[in-house]
């Protein structure tokens, strides 16, 4: 449990941590966790509001409910530095294991529970997740599912389409070094990211169609919108889609990590990579029908091995090691102009070492500072 002289002193770090945040490339991350029993680390079916209250106001807005009562969510400010999203995280984490202690709960950081029954699970009282579970149904109560989401704001926000669809090549790699869900329901899945699986029940999910533009986008959008299929465009839940809320291109593929410098690593790597895409327009039509497919076959590479999977290319397969230090290598000069390289490295230490899924079932995953 995090004491009150740990978290006023996560307070004074985040307080000295780099606060600017207007800049090219600013992001933000949001992470969603379970809510445990303390002692038996068994999910809870309902939580109290006081402990949402609690965590609101001591995170200073940071902290919420998800869409079930035995998850939460925390949400970053927006960063420009690793610095600064760093401390979001370790203060964000901290304060909600502090709240959660004072209720016999604790935090766990992973995609899935590795033992919870979705038909247990009751839903959290808001008008949105009232709707959306109308709609849904049982895939609705099933959705016990925790994943992280990237936020990134591009130079022209007009351009987030493009670089979207460009960047799909990669989102397997986002995959493959986040996965922490290869349970279900107390038993082994077999994959290393069954979130990703279970999540796709859902409509409007997995890779997005390689559109060109943002008014090809908007058009489909506009197009589910006036048939009453979707109230906005927040109803469309791609691996990656540009934010309603934000003027953001907002990464949704990762499951939640257990430990605070992956996600880092993660987020960082997204960054240099769109970065890169954005400065580099390919003068083309977009990513190709080839292309496309061969990233939904990497999507379900990575989602079942891992990190110990090897990606489709046009050339033959290569391992996930190879795919990252080729997007490394393509991206070392926007490392360095975003001050993230340290991070960026990281992922090769998620690669020798592994990922949270491939820690289990060692031990269940606390959230990890």
């Amino acid at each position: 449990m995090a004491s009150d002289a740990l978290l006023d002193g996560l307070r004074e770090e985040l307080g000295a941590a780099e606060t600017i945040t207007d800049g090219a490339f600013s992001f933000g991350i949001e992470e969603e966790y379970f809510l445990v029993d303390a002692r038996t680390r068994q999910a809870v079916e309902r939580t109290p509001e006081t402990l949402f209250e609690q965590a609101f106001a001591a995170s200073e807005g940071r902290i919420g409910r998800e869409l079930l009562q035995t998850q939460a969510e925390a949400d970053t400010w927006p960063c420009v530095t690793p610095g600064h999203a760093r401390a979001e995280l370790v203060f964000a984490r901290s304060v909600l294991q502090a709240v959660a202690a004072r209720h016999g709960l604790a935090v766990l950081a992973c995609g899935t529970h590795p033992t919870a029954s979705w038909r247990s699970a009751v839903q959290s009282g808001k008008e949105r997740y009232d709707a959306i579970m109308g709609e849904l149904r049982m895939i609705g109560q099933r959705s016990m599912l925790c994943g992280m989401h990237v936020h990134l704001q591009l130079p022209d926000t007009g351009r987030r389409v493009e670089v979207m669809t460009r960047l799909l090549p990669y989102l397997p790699l986002f995959l493959a070094l986040s996965t922490s869900s290869p349970f279900w329901q107390g038993r082994e899945t077999g994959l290393k990211s069954y979130r990703f699986a279970a999540f796709g029940e859902l409509p409007r999910t997995g890779l997005p169609d390689p559109f060109r533009t943002e008014g090809e986008f908007q058009a489909y959008v506009d197009a589910l919108v006036r048939a009453g299929a979707i109230k906005d465009g927040s109803h469309i839940w791609w691996a990656i889609r540009p934010s309603v809320r934000y003027p953001t291109l907002e990464l949704r593929t990762p499951d939640c990590c257990t430990r605070v410098e992956d996600a880092l690593a993660i987020a960082a790597l997204y960054r240099v990579i769109a970065r890169h895409l954005y400065f580099h327009p390919d003068g083309g039509d977009g990513l190709s029908m080839v292309a496309h497919a061969i990233a939904q076959e990497n999507r379900w590479r990575a989602q079942r091995y891992g990190i110990q999977c090897t990606f489709v290319t046009e050339e033959g397969a290569i391992p996930v090691g190879e795919f990252l230090e080729r997007a490394i290598a393509l991206t070392a000069e926007d490392a360095d102009a975003l001050g993230c390289a340290h991070e960026v490295a990281h992922c090769r230490t998620i690669v020798a070492g592994g990922t949270s899924a491939d820690a289990q079932p060692g031990d269940l995953p606390r959230a990890r500072g």
